[in-house]
Formats: C-alpha cells, structure tokens, sequence
C-alpha cells in the first residue's frame, strides 16, 4: 500500500511519482521536449511543480541515465575527479556518461566518502609518524634506522633527566626554571609539561 501524496495549499503534489505521472512527463518531454520546466507541468497534466518534473527527468527518467550499481572503475574515476574538483557534482557527471549528478554526489556520501576519509587519515598518520621521526631525530641526534618504539621509550628517561640536569642548572633566574619539557611517550606523540 502506498501512501497518499501531500498536496500543497495550490494543489502542487508532493512526495512520491506515481507510474502514471511518470508516463505522462516521459510521453510529454519526448514529444515536446523540456522547453521550460515551470510552465511544462501545466501542458503536460502534472499537478506537480517544475522543479520536481525536471529532477524527476534528469534523474530517473531520461533515457540516457545509467541506473544501478557503480562499477569499480567509476567509483575511482568520481575518487579521483573529486579529489581534483571537489562538491562539482555536475562536472564530474560531465565526465562519466550516463550517470546523474544527484546519483554521483548521493553514491560518494553513502559509500565512498568513508573510504576515502580512512585512507586520507592513513596517509596524514603516516605523515605525522615521519614528521614524529624528524623531530625526535632533531632532539635526540640519532638517525632514523635507530629509532624504534623500544629506542623511544629508553630516551625518553634519558632526555628527561636531560632536561631537568639543564633546569637545574639554570636554576638562578626565575624564568630559567619554568621551561616545557619535551616528552616522547610509547606512541611517538609529543606532550609538553609545565615544570
């Protein structure tokens, strides 16, 4: 049972298309052509306003659009062409025959986003460990092949005691003796302590 359609103060419906309205815009559209979405309800018998009849043609109806599943090599194609345009919905269904705009943009939300959000985080973790590296190696004096997470937590006491050897002997100025020491816990994060 399909539930009834809302009808507006002007007796615009809303909600679902009926198999009879969507005969009645497809018969119009592929006599008349879609000249202008306001006024082709009116001409076509449609109790419908002109900007439902023209997403319900451009996204279900025109005959040139692909429906059902992505193939792999248009999820990489929208990937890709997203990284490059972002939001541009249109232009990336500019570039993959077929598809709509409301069908690209609504695949990405629901199932490539996660996807690609998870590899981004990946890669920028990959970043910071690097960076991590770099700067450990900046403090420490070690080169990379050296640092492991077991090499970590071993400086970690030593360039503690460091700092507060340096503290201490700094000790006759007041401002000398508040400094940030530079920790490095097991998950190569950096934390900075007031003393």
């Amino acid at each position: 049972m399909v539930r009834a359609p809302c009808v507006d103060k002007n007796g615009i419906k809303k909600g679902a298309w009926s198999e009879e309205e969507d005969n009645q815009l497809r018969a119009y559209v592929q006599r008349y052509g879609h000249w202008n979405w306001r006024e082709l309800p009116k001409y076509a018998g449609l109790a419908r306003c002109g900007k439902s009849c023209r997403l319900r043609w451009m996204n279900y109806l025109r005959p040139t659009v692909k429906r059902g599943n992505f193939s792999k090599e248009e999820e990489d194609l929208i990937d890709k062409y997203h990284r490059e345009m972002g939001n541009k919905w249109s232009a990336i269904a500019a570039k993959l025959p077929g598809r709509s705009d409301n069908e690209i943009k609504n695949h990405w939300h629901t199932h490539l986003k996660k996807r690609t959000s998870k590899h981004n985080q990946d890669f920028s973790k990959k970043e910071e460990e690097s960076s991590s590296i770099e700067q450990i190696m900046q403090f420490t004096g070690q080169p990379p092949s050296f640092i492991s997470n077991e090499s970590i937590a071993s400086h970690r006491l030593s360039n503690e005691s460091l700092v507060s050897e340096r503290v201490s002997d700094d000790s006759s100025s007041h401002s000398s003796r508040i400094e940030n020491r530079l920790l490095i816990d097991l998950n190569q994060e950096y934390v900075l302590e007031e003393e």
